[in-house]
């Protein structure tokens, strides 16, 4: 048997293959955690790169000499061989070659030898981390053309749906010119048109969509899973249930911008779920704001901002009791009651609108922290949506009741065989080994960088930290120099355009209000003279390019004005310049009171450094950086710790609903 055949539907793993759930102790992700940070400097460039890629290089001599026809059917012969014999190296690195060779025919675009590199990297089943602007999409292409030559059902999974139709148009003539057929799956596709994209060799589609289309082939099959009594169905039913299912299984995921898929949006759970009625549980929402607007901090509850919880306090909690006596039954049973605060004071106290959410279309849409992007059709679990409905005088949304839930985690451990690329995964390469198995492999770039790091500055007050933001900006648009100045909220980005305008500087805003303008925005930003100010999103995805004369500048400037709770964010946006070997620079301008530095540091320290008479400059570098790195990396802790917790929580409650007979 050969190795493919344990990656695609078939006898040996049957039609709807899948990983069985891996459950490892504490001790076992702990050690897990020290390998993984180990394991990528073992996979890195060596000995094994260099010869592999002169095996392409061998297998590609000649290939250029043959005309079109000659060249499709040796990829007809690859395509049996790869079906017969599997992913033999041989094999690989005659698929590569051709690969390659249909790229430079097809596009105009040739793969670099890094690339063959990542391109095996993600075939065996690793991550591939590679700089901003290396040619990620193109990469992608290389294992995926293998695996579906071989006949594995390949899913490439990407953030967002802009992304999904430029990417499988982009490189869909190269699987053509194999023979293979390609899908994609967006929002607002019928089941019908689902199941013919899944059914293609290659999908491309993104995390969430994937995600609930699974969760929908779970509720279909219920408990029963089990090959042969899905085939026996099939002899006495017109239309089994096998028949109905969109995917054909979990066989090979090539995941994009993994770090943000498998990493930050491991903390959300994926719920399919029926609305609720709404007129019974409105007036309990009401009731539940007015209460909380009259409870003051510290006496009646404690904030934890860090932790995004409410901590009531006994005199609270007897307040509470009192004043909710004549409201109704509702009220009646203490748990309950104080919930219904604790999320109501949530509501009021620990979500922003313009930070946490924006209002639009009449809607209250939840904003990614770690992308900036809205994220319509989201909502917050136990009332808290619908709490911060009313604080807003919205519509309330009905609670909804769940009928399948998953994590990202629980999902893309049951794949056969996972892979990911991205630019940022070395501060998360621990924990992509201990909760997935995933390698981290460092892949060098195809130009020496030039992106020059400038040293940070950080100023007592917000307002200094403006005003040297506004002096910096100025002078880099004098000299011509394209500024790419990203903010971590809506908010920011506004108060920053306010400024800007007021100093007669001309700019363009991207955040989750102007997200449907976000490639065009990005891919004018190196234009000479612009400013660009940008959310987390800053376009990733799309190619900065430098106009005529920028590169002699010094190249696009990115000034950062905050600090990421996560040190791979500020990464990404500081990779949107110095890309594919061009000059570039950036630099992070903060204050003291930014949220980051606020939330991990007591009060009796910034009051003792804000008491430095510095006449607007900033603090010392010996002082300022290393108070931002200690609160960085202290919040990167903290969140690990939380998407642990998670993981075990999301673990022992798919137990609870599989032991209820509920499935996921």
């Amino acid at each position: 048997m050969s190795s493919s055949a344990l990656l695609r539907p078939g006898v040996a793993v049957g039609r709807y293959p899948q990983r069985e759930d891996v459950r490892d102790s504490w001790l076992d992700r702990a050690v897990a955690g020290i390998a993984g940070t180990l394991r990528r400097y073992v996979h890195s460039r060596g000995p094994a790169f260099e010869r592999f890629v002169a095996e392409v290089n061998a297998q590609a001599e000649g290939l250029d000499q043959l005309h079109d026809k000659e060249l499709t059917w040796q990829a007809r012969a690859l395509r049996r061989r790869l079906y017969a014999e599997g992913l033999e190296d041989d094999l690989v690195a005659q698929s590569f070659a051709m690969v390659r060779e249909f790229a430079s025919r097809r596009l105009g675009m040739r793969h670099y030898d890094v690339q063959l590199f990542g391109g095996r990297v993600m075939l065996e089943g690793m991550v591939a981390e590679m700089e901003t602007g290396e040619g990620k999409t193109m990469t992608a292409t290389l294992p995926a053309c293998t695996a579906a030559l071989a006949g594995i059902p390949v899913h490439i999974v990407t953030v967002n749906d802009f992304l999904v139709k430029r990417d499988a148009e982009w490189m869909g003539p190269i699987y053509k010119a194999f023979g293979l057929t390609v899908g994609t799956i967006t929002e607002g596709m019928s089941l019908e048109q689902r199941r013919v994209a899944y059914a293609c060799d290659i999908t491309y589609c993104t995390n969430k969509q994937l995600t609930f289309d699974y969760l929908k082939d779970r509720l279909l099959l219920g408990q029963e899973s089990r090959p042969l009594h899905l085939q026996i169905e099939g002899l006495y039913r017109d239309r089994p249930r096998t028949s109905r299912l969109l995917l054909r299984g979990l066989c090979f995921a090539i995941v994009d911008e993994a770090d943000s898929v498998l990493i930050d949006e491991a903390r959300t759970p994926l719920i399919i779920s029926n609305k609720g009625d709404t007129s019974q549980e409105e007036g309990t929402y009401r009731q539940a704001v007015e209460l909380a607007r009259k409870l003051e901090s510290p006496r009646d509850f404690v904030i934890r901002a860090r932790d995004k919880q409410i901590e009531l306090t006994d005199f609270g909690k007897a307040r509470i009791h009192k004043m909710s006596k004549a409201l109704g039954s509702v009220w009646t049973g203490a748990r309950r009651r104080e919930d219904l605060l604790r999320q109501a004071l949530s509501a009021l106290n620990l979500y922003e609108v313009d930070k946490h959410y924006l209002l639009k279309d009449g809607k209250v849409q939840i904003i990614d922290e770690y992308t900036g992007r809205v994220m319509p059709d989201r909502s917050w679990e136990r009332g808290l949506h619908q709490m911060i409905e009313t604080k807003e005088g919205f519509a309330v949304t009905g609670r909804q009741e769940t009928l399948a839930r998953i994590s990202y985690q629980r999902f893309f451990r049951r794949y056969l065989r996972l892979a990911g690329m991205t630019g940022t995964a070395r501060e998360v390469t621990s924990e992509l080994w201990s909760v997935y198995r995933l390698n981290v492999v460092a892949v060098p770039t195809n130009r020496p960088l030039r992106r020059v790091n400038q040293a940070d500055e950080v100023y007592r007050t917000a307002e200094e930290k403006w005003r040297a933001i506004l002096a910096r900006v100025r002078d880099l648009h004098h000299q011509g120099r394209p500024v790419l100045i990203g903010t971590r909220s809506v908010a920011a980005s506004e108060h920053l355009s306010h400024l800007l305008t007021a100093s007669l500087l001309p700019h363009q805003v991207l955040n989750a209000r102007q997200d449907r303008e976000e490639a065009q925005v990005i891919a004018q930003a190196g234009h000479r003279g612009r400013i660009t100010v940008a959310t987390n999103m800053a376009g990733r995805g799309t190619d900065i390019k430098l106009s005529s004369g920028v590169a002699d500048l010094g190249g696009l400037h990115v000034l950062a004005t905050e600090r990421h709770e996560a040190r791979r964010i500020d990464r990404q946006l500081f990779g949107r310049g110095g890309r594919q070997g061009d000059p570039g620079s950036y630099q992070t301008i903060l204050s003291l009171e930014d949220e980051l530095i606020d939330e991990y540091y007591a009060d009796l320290i910034l009051r003792y450094v804000k008491q430095l008479k510095l006449a607007g400059r900033p603090l010392p570098s010996w002082l300022g950086s290393p108070l931002v790195t200690l609160a960085q990396k202290a919040a990167e802790r903290h969140n690990t710790r939380i998407r642990k917790d998670f993981l075990k929580l999301d673990d022992n409650l798919g137990d609870m609903l599989a032991f209820s007979g509920r499935g996921e």
